[in-house]
């Protein structure tokens, strides 16, 4: 049972990746800025600091207090539920990559269509534009 809840921290924890954060640590440091890595024991490395005049910033884990999302994140099931209207049985999220796989050969990531080729994946892109429309309103 505890596999379980360490692999759902993991996967919520890789949801931050990539969006801007607020890092308390210990001492009561704040530091705003982009989560770029992140590992098992919190070490984090953040990009474009806020007000620091640092450029990059690698934190032991050991030193932070909390870690806050600052940002939505991309709502990947509400994407692969409106694919899956259009494409029944033949989407798949792949949270570890940061994707959706449409027919086995179209990936969708939060920026768009990163592979595949084809009317499928032009009806893909409409989708997923119609999607960042509204979800953008």
């Amino acid at each position: 049972m505890a596999s379980v809840f360490t692999r759902k921290f993991g996967e919520e924890t890789l949801l931050f990746l990539g969006k801007k954060v607020s890092v308390e640590t210990s001492d009561q440091k704040i530091y705003n800025g982009t989560l770029t890595g992140i590992n098992e024991k919190l070490d984090v490395v953040l990009d474009n600091l806020e007000g620091h005049g640092i450029l990059k910033l690698i934190l032991n884990g050991s030193f932070i207090k909390d870690i806050k999302l600052m940002e939505k994140p991309f709502d990947f099931k509400a994407l692969s539920d409106r694919l899956s209207r259009v494409f029944p049985g033949l989407v798949r999220i792949r949270e570890d990559v940061g994707a959706i796989i449409v027919m086995d050969k179209i990936k969708v990531t939060q920026g768009g269509i990163e592979e595949g080729a084809g009317l499928a994946a032009d009806r893909v892109k409409a989708i997923y534009d119609e999607f960042m429309r509204e979800t953008k309103k």
